[in-house]
Order: structure tokens, then sequence, then C-alpha cells
């Protein structure tokens, strides 16, 4: 199954994003899985360190590692497209 289509994988990877960025005051259900993450359409206002704590935790917590922007860039867009990358097999 893609990760795109795991709901639980979803839920996860966007409970990461609050609790690492400290968006406390968002809710899962407050991340679209299709809008751009680093974008003025989402309601994160995700900045540069964010990107890096959003980095480690995919490390720590998935065993991915992105070793480097432009890598960053392409696989951690949406919430749909982060779940495609990191779900086993989907790579």
């Amino acid at each position: 199954m893609k990760g795109s289509q795991d709901s639980d994988l979803k839920l996860r990877l966007k409970r990461m994003i609050i609790e690492e960025c400290e968006k406390t005051h968002l809710q899962p259900d407050d991340i679209a899985d299709d809008v751009l993450l680093f974008s003025d359409l989402s309601c994160l206002e995700l900045d540069s360190l964010d990107a890096l704590q959003i980095s480690v935790a995919l490390q720590n917590r998935f065993g991915v590692r992105i070793t480097d922007s432009k890598s960053f860039r392409r696989h951690v867009t949406t919430i749909n497209e982060l779940a495609d990358y990191i779900q086993p097999g989907a790579r």
C-alpha cells in the first residue's frame, strides 16, 4: 500500500510535525494531506529550523535519512508525498 493511502501513517506524520515543530495550537485534522507544508497555504508556518527538526525526527522515528536540502524539498512537500516516500516499498 502506498503511504498516501495509509491514514494511520499520515496521522503519525502530522502528530510528529506538530510535536517536533512545537505547533501545539494545531490538531492533525488542521493539516491537509495535499497542501504544500512549506507554503503560505499551510497552517503550519514552517521555517528552515522546522525543516531540520522534521528531518531529524524522520530519521529517529522512521529510519528515513534525508541527507541534503534538495532531497528534502523533493520529498517533504505534502503529507501525501512524504507518506509515499517513507512507506516501505513505496520508494
